[in-house]
């Protein structure tokens, strides 16, 4: 099994790099979508208000409570020491519970390649981790590739401005920050220019595939 990651700033299209893959037959794991049915589990829910309070419930979530993302967003993103001391104070109660996942679901795809016989005259699966920070949460030991997305800044910042606010987007941009004294191993890189459009980002992807698959494995 081939385990593909995907490493690039916010707005660099991370996302768009996934789904091309998965066009390509791999399996995606995304990191964001698993934070958010963490959150909406009872048992961090009741941590998430131990440590914020109320106020980050749905004001119409009813008997069922549920976590208000906007208004936790607004606690834990932005430039003050108290957001970022709230920042990881969140990131301490989801990540663990994530990481426990996406442990769970490598495990699953490499026992149901065992069982396919991937790699005996059956083509390898892959899998792609889009986990954001995939550096700092450690997960480059489990990749055999780390694809990097290179874009312009002002490419990135027109492609986020309609979806975060500008705190929200400095606090991810600082996480990125603190990110980058982690180096990236040189062997398992391979590089993608997201700047352009589509096309020609689905076309370095099909690149990569092809060259992947011709390998079988890294």
């Amino acid at each position: 099994m081939i385990v593909i990651g995907i490493v690039g700033r916010i707005g660099a299209g991370k996302s768009t790099v996934a789904a091309a893959f998965a066009r390509h037959g791999a399996r995606v794991i995304d990191a964001d979508r698993i934070a958010h049915g963490v959150l909406a589990e009872p048992a961090v829910i009741d941590d998430v208000v131990a440590r914020f309070g109320p106020r980050v419930l749905a004001a119409e979530g009813g008997a069922e409570r549920r976590i208000d993302r906007g208004a936790l967003g607004g606690i834990v993103f932005g430039p003050s020491p108290e957001q970022a001391l709230a920042l990881r104070d969140l990131e301490a109660i989801v990540h663990p519970r994530v990481h426990d996942r996406i442990e769970g679901m490598l495990d699953q795809a490499r026992a149901e390649a065992r069982r396919s016989g991937a790699g005996e005259g059956n083509a390898v699966p892959a899998v792609v981790l889009d986990v954001p920070l995939l550096v700092q949460a450690g997960w480059v030991d489990a990749c055999d590739v780390v694809v990097v997305l290179e874009c312009d800044d002002a490419v990135r910042r027109g492609r986020i401005a309609a979806r975060f606010s500008p705190e929200q987007i400095l606090a991810r941009e600082s996480a990125w920050a603190r990110s980058l004294p982690h180096p990236l191993p040189p062997g398992k890189i391979r590089t993608v220019d997201t700047s352009g459009d589509p096309a020609y980002t689905l076309s370095q992807i099909d690149r990569i595939w092809a060259d992947l698959r011709s390998q079988g494995s890294t």
